[in-house]
């Protein structure tokens, strides 16, 4: 018998892990997300997505049955324009830099997804990490336009500034990659990785 677990408080995630049809629970953990010195982008989202998951993994281990197996899932999306880290926006005026330096141009949206098999004996775990880059083009936009979106409460919870599957949508001009990993989770290479450690999605679907 086995279990999926998704360490994430992203409702985002959880409705996009629901598309799939497969039975989860949920589970979040708080960590340190500060960036090191010098940290490339992909790096420092894949360290976060390998950090949450086996924090959780432990959990559940530490709690579970002995012989019981468990999947966590678990990611990280950031932002990354030249070079530079976009997470959550710390304030307003943090915000609408991002706005800003992003407006007219094309920027990249990294997700790192971590995927850990575990049970009783941390040495026995298998582990698989995807990396999935999207580009995003922007319209030019206004600073009325900056700032209705930031009245809004959107930006607020979302790496990059904004959400593109609710109005953060009007920003965007184009992207070439997958959406869903925009999203948060990209669903496509989710999916393979949990395959790769014998989690059958195609069979754990509830028809």
């Amino acid at each position: 018998m086995s279990n999926l677990i998704l360490g994430s408080s992203s409702p985002r995630r959880r409705e996009l892990l629901a598309q799939l049809g497969v039975s989860f629970s949920v589970q979040s953990v708080d960590l340190d997300e500060t960036p090191l010195e010098g940290e490339p982008a992909e790096t420092y989202v894949a360290r976060m997505a390998v950090e949450k998951a086996r924090a959780i993994a432990r959990r559940v281990s530490n709690g579970g049955q002995d012989g019981a197996r468990s999947y966590v899932l678990a990611a990280d999306t950031i932002g990354e324009l030249h070079g530079q880290i976009l997470v959550k926006p710390r304030d307003r005026q943090d915000f609408e830099g991002m706005m800003r330096a992003m407006s007219g141009k094309r920027h990249r949206v990294i997700t790192s997804v971590c995927a850990v098999m575990c049970g009783p004996c941390e040495e026995q775990w298998q582990q698989r990490v995807r990396s999935v880059t999207t580009e995003v083009t922007f319209k030019a936009l206004s600073d009325r336009e900056i700032a209705a979106y930031w009245d809004t409460g959107e930006p607020l919870d979302k790496a990059g500034g904004y959400g593109i599957q609710s109005k953060g949508a009007l920003f965007v001009a184009g992207i070439h990659g997958s959406y869903s990993n925009v999203v948060g989770l990209p669903l496509m290479e989710t999916a393979e990785i949990l395959q790769e450690l014998g989690f059958d999605v195609w069979t754990a679907m509830q028809m």
